[in-house]
């Protein structure tokens, strides 16, 4: 009697504790969604009455629009980038036990340890130290660098799920190293890269401590451009692109989830 009275005490405290965590990381979106729907002129909450207006002013506004597209065109190049190394180092890292083999992965963890802001200072020096001018193309080495860690998370969890029969089975049959990573290798661990190019697109997209050093005069992204908009007014076109990045987050999530089912890849063994 007393441990089942124990137990369920216990699982109270651990869903109220669930409960006010969530709410907690919940609680800014809901707010942000919200302002966005406003009929008024600033960000208040709650709003005085509701409207899409801001969200038909967003797409007449070439000011945001512009910026929103470099930050499309940025995004895109380094989930490509990060997508092709991040593979690469995760098959690589993954697939030996040698204590280089652990270094490596320390190096391109290091971009997730390091302060942002410090590390973004770091590589706008190193750039400068060689003689590479800001350009779109460093902006997006910038932003690769910084992603390509997450890349080979989600790769290193499928690699570490891959039966490595099946690779010794093709090679003794006499397929080659390529067949054998296309046919194979691949088809297993799309699923980690589909994970670990979508984590890509998102941090890229929204990353604003590199976008600051290295996004030349002529490379003005979305984030910096809404950062500039929020330190002159309360401009509600911020919340409503805000709004906008959420649902397309959401919407990525589940598209992610029904093409590559990324929880039941990363929830059992693959076969």
């Amino acid at each position: 009697m007393q441990r089942d009275l124990g137990d369920r005490v216990y699982g109270g405290l651990v869903g109220a504790l669930a409960a006010a965590s969530t709410l907690l990381l919940l609680a800014p979106t809901l707010v942000v969604l919200i302002i966005s729907l406003t009929s008024g002129m600033t960000l208040k909450f709650p709003p005085p009455s509701w409207s899409l207006r801001w969200y038909v002013e967003l797409f007449r506004s070439p000011e945001i629009l512009a910026p929103a597209l470099t930050s499309l065109r940025v995004a895109s190049c380094t989930t490509l980038f990060s997508a092709v190394l991040g593979s690469a180092a995760a098959l690589g890292i993954f697939n030996s036990r040698s204590r280089l083999a652990r270094l490596l992965d320390a190096l391109f963890m290091s971009p997730m340890v390091l302060p942002a802001m410090a590390f973004s200072l770091s590589l706008l020096l190193v750039f400068n130290v060689i003689g590479l001018r800001l350009s779109f193309w460093t902006l997006v080495l910038g932003h690769t660098i910084v992603c390509v860690p997450f890349v080979i998370r989600m790769v290193g969890a499928a690699v570490q799920q891959l039966d490595p029969t099946l690779v010794t089975c093709s090679l003794s049959l006499g397929a080659s190293r390529w067949y054998t990573f296309r046919r194979i290798t691949l088809p297993l661990i799309r699923r980690g890269i589909t994970a670990g190019s979508l984590v890509a697109f998102l941090s890229s997209f929204d990353n604003v401590p590199v976008s600051l050093f290295l996004a030349d005069a002529r490379t003005e992204v979305l984030p910096i451009k809404l950062w500039a908009i929020l330190e002159g007014s309360l401009d509600v076109r911020v919340a409503a692109v805000s709004g906008v990045i959420v649902v397309i987050t959401l919407l990525g999530l589940v598209c992610a989830e029904a093409l590559g089912g990324l929880s039941r890849s990363f929830g059992k063994p693959s076969p």
